[in-house]
C-alpha cells in the first residue's frame, strides 16, 4: 500500500499567477510605481539636504531610516491594493475557484517581494554613491534590511486591509499601526535614555530591530550576531503576519 503524497498548503503555479497578475496591475499604475520606487529614493535625497551642514548626522541617521521609510510605503501600497481587490470583488471570485487561502497572500507577497528588491537596490546605491553615505560594514546588508523592512510593511498593510472598509480607512490604520513603532524605534532617542514603559514597548516593535540592524550594519565592518539576530526576529514577525491575513480570508 502506497504513502499518499503529502500535499503543500500552497499551490505553487497558483502562487506564481497570482504574483504575475498582481505585477501586471501595478505595472499599468504609475502612482503606486512612483510611491514604491521613486518616493524612498527622493527621501533619502532630502534627507541628505537636511543633513548637508550637520557634520555627520546623515552617516548617523541615514542607515536607520534603511529599517523605517520601506515599512511605511509598503504598508501603504499593500493595504490600499489588496483592499481594492478585496472591494472590487476580485478576492472573493479567486476564494470561489480550488484555490489555498495561502495561494493569494503568498502570491501577493511574491510580487511586492520583487518590488521591495528594486526599492531596495536603488536606494542603497543612491545613498552609498552619489549621496555619499559612509558605513563600515557592506552596502548588501543596508539592502537586507530595507527588503525586511519593505516585507513588514507589506504583510502589516495586508492584515489592515481585512479591516478597512475604503482606502481612506486603511490609510488611517497608519497612525495606529506603524507611526508608534517610528516614535519609539530609537531614531529620535536612545532606547535605552526612554521612560521605561516606552523602553518595553520597543522591545515588542519590529520596527524597532530593523533600525537596530541598520545600525549594526553601519557601525561594524562584517555582520554580527545582533544583525542576524534582528533579522531573524523581523523574519518571524513577517511570517507570524502573513499567516494572520490568510485568516482573515473567508470563503
Amino acid at each position: 500500500m502506497t504513502t499518499p503524497a503529502r500535499q503543500l498548503p500552497f499551490t505553487p503555479s497558483i502562487t506564481v499567477a497570482t504574483a504575475h497578475r498582481v505585477l501586471q496591475q501595478f505595472s499599468r499604475d504609475r502612482g503606486s510605481t512612483a510611491l514604491v520606487l521613486v518616493i524612498p529614493c527622493m527621501l533619502m535625497v532630502l534627507l541628505k539636504l537636511m543633513f548637508d551642514h550637520a557634520g555627520g548626522s546623515f552617516d548617523r541617521v541615514g542607515p536607520q531610516v534603511f529599517g523605517i521609510f520601506p515599512v511605511i510605503v509598503m504598508y501603504l501600497v499593500g493595504s490600499v491594493s489588496t483592499l481594492r481587490e478585496r472591494t472590487s470583488g476580485t478576492a472573493e471570485r479567486l476564494l470561489t475557484l480550488p484555490v489555498q487561502r495561502l495561494d493569494i497572500v503568498l502570491g501577493y507577497s511574491l510580487a511586492f517581494t520583487f518590488l521591495a528588491l528594486l526599492q531596495a537596490v536603488l536606494s542603497t546605491l543612491l545613498a552609498v554613491g552619489p549621496l555619499g553615505l559612509e558605513i563600515k560594514g557592506p552596502a548588501y546588508l543596508l539592502m537586507v534590511v530595507a527588503m525586511l523592512g519593505a516585507l513588514l510593511g507589506l504583510a502589516l498593510g495586508l492584515l489592515v486591509s481585512a479591516f478597512a472598509r475604503n482606502e481612506f480607512q486603511a490609510v488611517q490604520f497608519l497612525p495606529a499601526g506603524v507611526l508608534p513603532q517610528f516614535l519609539v524605534c530609537g531614531l529620535f532617542v536612545p532606547r535605552d535614555e526612554m521612560h521605561g514603559s516606552l523602553a518595553a514597548l520597543a522591545k515588542v516593535m519590529p520596527m524597532t530591530y530593523a533600525v537596530q540592524a541598520a545600525g549594526e550594519a553601519a557601525r561594524h565592518t562584517g555582520v554580527t550576531g545582533v544583525f542576524v539576530r534582528d533579522a531573524l526576529l523581523i523574519l518571524v514577525c513577517v511570517v507570524g503576519v502573513l499567516v494572520a491575513s490568510a485568516a482573515t480570508l473567508k470563503r
